[in-house]
């Protein structure tokens, strides 16, 4: 009977385990997606340089070389075939560097005090998405949390610590406790 009690028990506390959210230092890297603006600079050509958008499609229009993908890159791979498109007979060895002014947003609802729309910083996690919404509501689950990145179709269930990342484009969903 005790043994029966202690494998219940633990089979409950194995059970409750919920998976935390770590990226490894690849998924890191921030990549280019619709909805970004980025300053572009290209020394020596002023009438070049300026703020750029990333459309619906994932592209940049860019004066000169057209359209130029852009969605799933990072900045620095955009730099390169930007500087490479800019040096096929149009610029003398051009001089590009490519910044992110304005990031993708990501949302939050649920239990929080303001669920909406937020811009992204770099080094988010998810307590400092919690704090810029107003905070957990009384009714909130604080120690879970359901995100689903803007790539997939599927939210998943996360513990929440202190360095649970939140990614441009995230959805968070703060669920209700269970009284």
């Amino acid at each position: 009977m005790i043994l029966a009690a202690a494998l219940l028990l633990s089979a409950c506390s194995a059970a409750g385990a919920l998976p935390t959210l770590a990226i490894t230092p690849e998924q890191a890297v921030y990549r280019l997606g619709s909805g970004d603006q980025l300053k572009i600079t290209v020394y020596g050509e002023e009438r070049l340089s300026g703020t750029y958008p990333v459309n619906g499609e994932g592209k940049i229009s860019f004066p000169l070389v057209e359209e130029i993908p852009a969605a799933g890159l990072s900045i620095s791979e955009f730099e390169a075939i930007l500087t490479k498109a800019l040096g096929e007979g149009l610029l003398n060895n051009p001089n590009v560097v490519v910044e992110v002014t304005n990031y993708r947003p990501y949302y939050i609802l649920g239990e929080v005090g303001k669920p909406g729309e937020y811009p992204f910083v770099d080094g988010l996690t998810i307590f400092s998405a919690v704090a810029r919404a107003g905070g957990f509501s009384y009714r909130a689950a604080q120690k879970k949390v359901f995100i689903r990145h803007k790539m997939e179709k599927d939210e998943k269930l996360y513990s929440v610590d202190g360095s649970t990342p939140v990614q441009p484009g995230d959805t968070i969903r703060v669920p209700e406790r269970v009284f």
